[in-house]
């Protein structure tokens, strides 16, 4: 039988997605991201939000608020954590496929679990998503194909 304490980290992170979506709905925002994590000796929960014309603070707040009375409510996490709202910032993170093709053209930062002819950092252009993978444009005009399976993590990225 599942129990708040033996669900998981990815139990946890799923529960916490659909009350976030369930929220961000409401309100007409986009759920950009979810971390959960260890910080400080506590678990650091950052919830990223967007908008059309970008996130204000007032928007950060009215999302804590009514997430965190949901996550009191449903109590998914079974020990004390900090929950932060957060707009996504100039170098938003990339964490799902629907991201990387709204981003095609622009310019990205990827890392990858493993390395890719000898390196695991890239710069580029996004210049397309092929099934499962995206094609970075270097700077030296290389193009490169990155499975989204081996990306540990992307940014928009402006130089």
């Amino acid at each position: 039988m599942e129990t708040k304490e033996n669900r998981g980290k990815q139990g946890v992170e799923k529960i916490i997605e659909d009350l976030a979506l369930r929220v961000l709905n409401e309100m007409d925002l986009e759920l950009v991201g979810i971390e959960y994590k260890p910080y400080k000796g506590k678990v650091h929960l950052v919830v990223y939000i967007d908008k059309p014309g970008g996130v204000f603070i007032k928007d950060c707040e009215q999302v804590s608020k009514a997430l965190g009375e949901l996550l009191d409510r449903e109590d998914p996490i079974p020990h004390s954590y900090v929950l932060e709202v957060s707009s996504p910032g100039v170098e938003r993170p990339l964490m799902k496929k629907a991201d990387f093709k709204r981003f095609i053209g622009n310019y990205v930062r990827i890392k990858t679990f493993s390395k890719i002819n000898g390196q695991k950092n890239f710069l580029g252009e996004l210049i397309g998503l092929q099934n499962d993978s995206i094609l970075l444009r270097t700077d030296e005009g290389e193009i490169i194909n990155i499975s989204l399976k081996d990306i540990s993590k992307a940014n928009l990225f402006f130089k």
